[in-house]
């Protein structure tokens, strides 16, 4: 950051614009501000996640997430900029099958829900989501560093899997989808 914030409003958004990081202004609606936004959206529930008691590993590596959240924000606040590498997408798969070696395989969907830490995963992991969708479509209109989707893609991955450590780790466990199951005993 070449200068700090000194003043948080500016007003120079009161318009419905705002600036890119290489000095550009665009509508607050444009995709790209929309990738970036949900990127945002996405750490904020990181930091939810952190606000909960977890073990030091993972919240180092949850903090980690965060700083390479930014990275990637900074990617696509100044346009053509990379920062994420596959070096970055493959510490995280490294990590997602060091979690996921301890758990239980799948062989239904699970309910997001459990302890409130890992509810907080299943909702950054539907965020995170999100996120990859925003960036997809800002890549249908202008080229995106494919190591940064790929990062989302795997992150999404993790948080749910986390979710699961976080739950079995409490003892509690897995609720799986029952489709068609209904509550109602008036029928």
């Amino acid at each position: 950051m070449g200068h700090r914030l000194s003043k948080i409003y500016t007003r120079t958004g009161d318009d419905g614009t705002t600036g890119l990081g290489d000095g550009h202004r665009v509508d607050k609606d444009d995709l790209r501000v929309e990738a970036f936004g949900a990127l945002d959206e996405l750490n904020s529930c990181i930091g939810l996640i952190l606000s909960q008691d977890l073990p030091a590993d993972i919240t180092a590596l949850l903090r980690q997430v965060q700083h390479e959240l930014f990275d990637a924000g900074g990617e696509l606040s100044v346009p053509g900029h990379q920062t994420l590498t596959e070096a970055y997408c493959r510490r995280l798969e490294n990590r997602l099958d060091q979690l996921n070696a301890g758990l239980s395989p799948l062989k239904e969907f699970i309910l997001p829900g459990g302890s409130p830490a890992a509810s907080h995963c299943h909702l950054a992991r539907a965020v995170c989501r999100r996120a990859e969708r925003r960036l997809v479509s800002l890549n249908r209109q202008e080229a995106v560093n494919p190591a940064t989707l790929r990062y989302l893609n795997r992150l999404s991955d993790l948080l749910f899997v986390l979710a699961r450590h976080i739950n079995r780790s409490q003892g509690i466990g897995d609720t799986l989808w029952q489709p068609g199951t209904r509550q109602d005993s008036a029928h």
